[in-house]
This record gives structure tokens, C-alpha cells and sequence, in this order.
């Protein structure tokens, strides 16, 4: 599908996102690691401005000249910004004038898709699928935000969720020797997944299926998170100082949990979720066994392609967030997208149930500090031959 047609579709999933929500829900920041939904609006459009139209188009009207500042992220080549944990004070703009401002850049962008050159096109590319990273997280950041009410609303009671495993557990052989990571292809990736590259792999096995909820109650009831040898010095230290004794959204009936649809009986066939690396790196000692490295990962996501490795969870791997042998951040405002969190963030691999369609690939890496489980984050095991 071509740009033109594929920006109106993407920009309108967003909007769609937000129609079970009120003014008051799209308002609201949780935690300083979650952003409003009015916010996400917002950004992902000042993406487009900022990015794409301002550079490039000569004569473009800006908006609203405050936005620059107002929905900056983390650019700080492009201006200041107002701070992130207290964008949940934003009242203004409402959320129909941010409506207004997608509309006015929409506008300006479907005037120039259509015969745009080859940068335009590039950097629409890259717009897109940041739009897309955030239809996930604002799916994820309401979620966050509706259990922080003790009514556990319900956002849509046809939202996504996690499926039970659909295959019987197996251990899938990874050979020792050379293998291939890395993005080759001409379609879309992102920087940090370059350059293609060969590592070498000692002999594993990785498993065929996602650890489930019926896994990881086993763990609890084991007392898993009263067992300082299970845990890394880090992670034993973080849940002892945040008195965690499950995995988010877990109800302590040990029979339901929080999720879009609001409070759900838990299949305990379905991957378990909503963990931090270090629960997911403690479940795995637990059992005997480890979290793979992402080139594992993807070596086996390439070999055995039928075998949930998209749709359900992202999945903790043990490589830390680093850049690839011979990498180079892009040039300009882009070089700060990925390569400045290469520092303290842990790799997943995969996509989840929220994660929109076409937005996965087996070289997709995404990334987030060890402690953060308010991502439909799970894993499965590898073990050493």
C-alpha cells in the first residue's frame, strides 16, 4: 500500500483508539513513565510537523507555536520541553483542539503524499511507524490508568488479550556456529536494528511456547518472591522496597486479573504478562533454566516461525539495550530516536496483543529499563546444551 493511503489509515487507528474514552480518560497520566492519551494525539502529530512538514515544505503554517514545546518528547537537538511527568497537567490544549491540530497536519500532509520526493517519503515512513509504537503504549498507559481507579473500568469489552498457548511445550535446538542477525531486507526498520551482522552461537534450546499464568502461579506458590536466590541483587532489592509479591494487574484471589476488558477470570493457559525483567529473569532461575539472548531470539524466530513469537507478549531477553557492531546514528534530530537509550535498558524481542498489525518483525528490538512491567511484557526459556 502506498504512503497516501497508508497515512489517512494509521492516523485514523489512532483516533479509533480513543473512542471508548472520555475528554477526562484522555487527560489523565498514571505514573510518569505513562503518557495521556491526549498527549499521545499530540505528539505523534507534532512528530509529522516538526519532522517532515516544517524542514521540507516551504510556507507551512504552523499550528500553534507553542505545541513545539508543549509535545517535544525527549528531542533535545529540536527545543525544550515541558517535563514528562507532569503531562498529565496539560488541561490545555482540550482534546478537541488537539483533534484540530491532527486534522490541520493531516491536511498538510495528504496535500504533499501523493507526489512527494524521496525524503518526504522517508521521514513519513518514520513518522508512521513511531505513530504506531504509540498506539501501543496508549493502549498500554490506559490500562495502567484505568486500574489506578479503584472502579477498574472497562475499556472496550472487545479489546485484545492473550490467547492460551496453542502448541505443547517443546525445546527447539539451536546449533552451535555463525548465524545471521540483523536487518537485510528493503522494507521499513529502524537504525538500531543495523547493521545486518554474524554472531556466533554456542549450543541452546529455546522454548516452543510463552511461560503461562499457570507456570508462574507455580512459581509464587513456591515462594518465589521470598527467595533472594532466585533474584538478581537489583531486582530482589526493587520488589522488597515495592512490596510485589505477583505480577501487575494479578488480583490476589490467584483467579482473575485486570486487563482492557476490566476485571477477567485468568486462563492459566494464556502467556503470563505484565512482567519486569527481573521477575521474568527469576521465574527462569527458578525453573532451572534462562531467558535467551536476543540473537538467540531471532535465530530461532527465523528457523521455527510458527511458534507465538508475535501477537501474544514481548518477551524479556537477557542481552542488554547496546548498539550492533558498526552502528552509526542517523544524522540530525533522528540520531536522538534510539541510540541515546542504548544505557541500563534491557532488550524484548517479539510484539504483543497490542501491538498493531504490520508493526512486527523477527529484527525488531524494543527496550525498557528492568523494573518496567506496565508493558504486556512475558517471556520463554533457552537452556544450555
Amino acid at each position: 500500500m502506498h504512503l497516501a493511503e497508508r497515512y489517512p489509515a494509521i492516523r485514523a487507528y489512532s483516533q479509533a483508539l480513543i473512542a471508548p474514552l472520555s475528554a477526562e480518560d484522555c487527560a489523565i497520566q498514571s505514573m510518569d513513565d505513562a503518557s495521556p492519551a491526549k498527549w499521545h494525539l499530540a505528539h505523534t502529530t507534532w512528530f509529522f510537523e516538526t519532522v517532515v512538514l516544517k524542514p521540507l515544505i516551504d510556507g507551512y503554517r504552523v499550528f500553534n507555536p507553542a505545541y513545539a514545546y508543549l509535545f517535544n518528547s525527549y528531542y533535545n537537538s529540536l527545543g525544550p520541553r515541558h517535563a514528562r511527568p507532569q503531562r498529565g497537567l496539560l488541561s490545555r490544549p482540550h482534546l478537541d483542539e488537539v483533534l484540530s491540530y491532527r486534522a490541520h497536519v493531516d491536511a498538510a500532509m495528504d496535500q504533499y503524499l501523493a507526489n512527494a520526493d524521496e525524503e518526504f517519503l522517508r521521514l513519513t515512513e518514520i513518522g508512521l511507524n513511531h505513530e504506531q509504537q504509540h498506539q501501543e503504549l496508549l493502549l498500554t498507559d490506559i490500562q495502567h490508568a484505568f486500574y489506578c481507579n479503584p472502579l477498574h473500568p472497562v475499556y472496550a469489552a472487545d479489546a485484545a488479550q492473550l490467547a492460551a498457548n496453542a502448541r505443547a511445550p517443546a525445546w527447539l535446538p539451536l546449533e552451535s556456529g555463525l548465524h545471521s542477525v540483523g536487518h537485510t531486507a528493503s522494507s521499513f526498520c529502524y537504525d538500531n536494528e543495523t547493521p545486518a551482522h554474524q554472531v556466533w552461537l554456542h549450543g541452546s534450546e529455546i522454548a516452543s511456547t510463552l511461560v503461562s499464568n499457570s507456570d508462574f502461579q507455580a512459581f509464587i506458590e513456591d515462594g518465589g518472591y521470598r527467595d533472594a536466590t532466585c533474584w538478581l541483587a537489583d531486582g530482589w532489592d526493587w520488589i522488597r522496597a515495592e512490596g510485589l509479591q505477583q505480577p501487575l494487574y494479578w488480583h490476589d484471589d490467584a483467579a482473575t486479573a485486570f486487563s482492557l476488558r476490566g476485571d477477567q477470570p485468568r486462563d492459566p493457559h494464556a502467556p503470563a504478562a505484565h512482567l519486569s525483567f527481573y521477575e521474568a529473569d527469576a521465574y527462569a532461575r527458578w525453573a532451572g533454566a534462562r531467558l535467551p539472548s536476543e540473537r538467540e531470539w531471532e535465530v530461532a524466530a527465523t528457523l521455527f516461525p510458527q511458534h507465538d513469537w508475535f501477537g501474544q507478549v514481548w518477551q524479556w531477553t537477557s542481552s542488554p539495550y547496546q548498539p550492533y557492531p558498526g552502528y552509526r546514528p542517523p544524522q540530525g534530530p533522528l540520531g536522538e530516536y534510539n541510540a541515546k537509550f542504548m544505557c541500563n535498558q534491557m532488550v524484548l524481542r517479539g510484539s504483543s496483543a497490542y501491538t498493531p498489525d504490520g508493526h512486527s518483525r523477527t529484527t525488531y528490538r524494543n527496550f525498557f529499563h528492568p523494573h518496567c512491567r506496565w508493558q504486556l511484557s512475558g517471556l520463554r526459556l533457552a537452556r544450555d546444551l
